[in-house]
């Protein structure tokens, strides 16, 4: 087998990460360390700051590693099962991150389609953020940093939380002051110092703290959305298990909840890193479904632009995905795949979410919005020719809304136990 480069230390997992490379200009490459979090050095200005990606030498990936990586019937225990294919990590936060199980047989999804739905709420902290916390802390801690921020109001933040707190890096969470209490006292729970202040306030607070304190920053920091760049690298691994979970075959269609675009650009990578390595011969079509009040995914492509901002946008309780600031990485996505930008809306969502929960799968809002993406589009008459697959992104437990309903009050003799169950059509009563 190839041998891999040499780890940096005990506990790091090896790699074939070779530096980093700006997604815009991809003549534009740099070193692997340290990570370039503020963008592109080469090319971002003062309208638009690019992301950077790691790089890897796939020709040192002979038959020997890609059999042993890929020629699988299950997929790995965790993430660290696709560690040539990463960033360096620290191996101590890998278990249960990934390996998330791909859920069939979930009818009225779709009429006369295979729909599969992709549980990322079965990740440590309940979201598919986990994946991507698992390269930026690890990347934190590598670079010798005394601590991590991010700007997060909801699940970004309570998964950097937890990672820190695995490392004993202290961590520093920015939420918006109209940001859900709940998700507050979540990442608080790890022992994060959970900070509230305005929206537009909170990315301005992270470059203070980087500047002044140099913590490393695991979310954004820049005019447009960049993040860091080994973030949505632990996002291809999604793509490598539907791979393996469909039996060596592709999706037809993949439905992403989209905000910044760094999940979108990670499973799109992933896909494209199977075709490199002559695994597939093409990339199935990604759905971006992003927030219908919001759009800056579809503003972006409408427009031409790289990245938009728009300075009005409704009001929603999908606060994982509502953004009203774009990032490169989803326009590039979208150029180059055969899906297309939604918009769903909060009924929408809600709907689906409905749908989910009565087959036993309860995600926040913002998660169920691929599964309310393909709806909206088997609305319209698409059609697909094999299996689609829905990413479900986090625990509805997280819901802005959690904690509302309230359980039924009745008294604890018989006659009142059963009359409300007849109400709500309990079966023998």
């Amino acid at each position: 087998m190839t041998s891999l480069r040499t780890a940096a230390h005990a506990g790091i997992t090896p790699s074939l990460a070779t530096g980093q490379r700006c997604v815009h200009d991809p003549r534009l490459t740099y070193a692997l360390w340290p990570p370039l979090t503020a963008g592109c050095p080469g090319c971002s200005n003062e309208q638009i700051a690019y992301p950077l990606e790691v790089t890897y030498d796939y020709a040192a990936i002979d038959a020997g590693m890609r059999e042993a990586l890929f020629d699988r019937t299950a997929i790995p225990l965790d993430v660290r099962g696709w560690g040539p294919l990463l960033p360096p990590f620290d191996a101590r936060l890998g278990p249960g991150v990934g390996s998330t199980p791909l859920i069939d047989g979930l009818e009225g999804l779709g009429e006369g389609v295979q729909v599969l739905v992709k549980d990322e709420s079965r990740n440590p902290t309940w979201s598919h953020k986990d994946r991507l916390n698992l390269m930026t802390i690890s990347a934190a801690a590598a670079s010798g940093a005394p601590g991590v921020v991010v700007a997060s109001s909801g699940n970004h933040g309570a998964s950097a939380a937890a990672m820190s707190a695995r490392l004993d890096l202290p961590c520093v969470v920015v939420m918006s002051s109209d940001g859900p209490p709940l998700m507050a006292h979540f990442a608080g729970a790890y022992g994060a110092t959970v900070l509230s202040v305005r929206r537009d306030a909170r990315w301005q607070v992270v470059r203070d703290i980087v500047d002044k304190l140099g913590f490393h920053p695991v979310s954004n920091r820049t005019v447009t959305h960049t993040g860091h760049p080994f973030g949505p690298e632990g996002y291809k691994t999604i793509a490598y298990e539907l791979f393996i979970q469909l039996g060596h075959r592709l999706p037809s269609a993949v439905f992403i909840p989209t905000g910044y675009g760094e999940l979108l650009y990670g499973v799109w990578k992933g896909f494209e890193e199977l075709r490199i390595l002559d695994l597939v011969d093409s990339v199935p079509a990604l759905y971006a479904c992003e927030v219908a009040g919001r759009g800056v995914l579809k503003a972006a492509i409408e427009q031409d632009q790289p990245a938009v901002t728009i300075d009005e946008a409704s009001t929603t309780d999908a606060f994982s995905i509502a953004t009203t600031t774009g990032g490169y990485r989803a326009t590039h996505v979208m150029h180059r795949t055969a899906g297309s930008v939604l918009g769903v809306t909060d009924t929408e969502m809600a709907m689906s979410q409905r749908t989910l929960a009565a087959k036993g799968i309860w995600q926040e809002l913002s998660g169920v919005a691929g599964v309310a993406g393909l709806q909206q589009t088997l609305r319209r008459g698409a059609t697909f020719d094999g299996p689609v697959v829905c990413l479900a992104t986090s625990s509805g437990l997280k819901d802005v809304r959690t904690g509302v309903h309230q359980p039924i009050e009745t008294g604890p003799d018989w006659s009142s136990i059963s009359g409300e169950l007849r109400r709500r059509g309990i079966p023998g009563t």
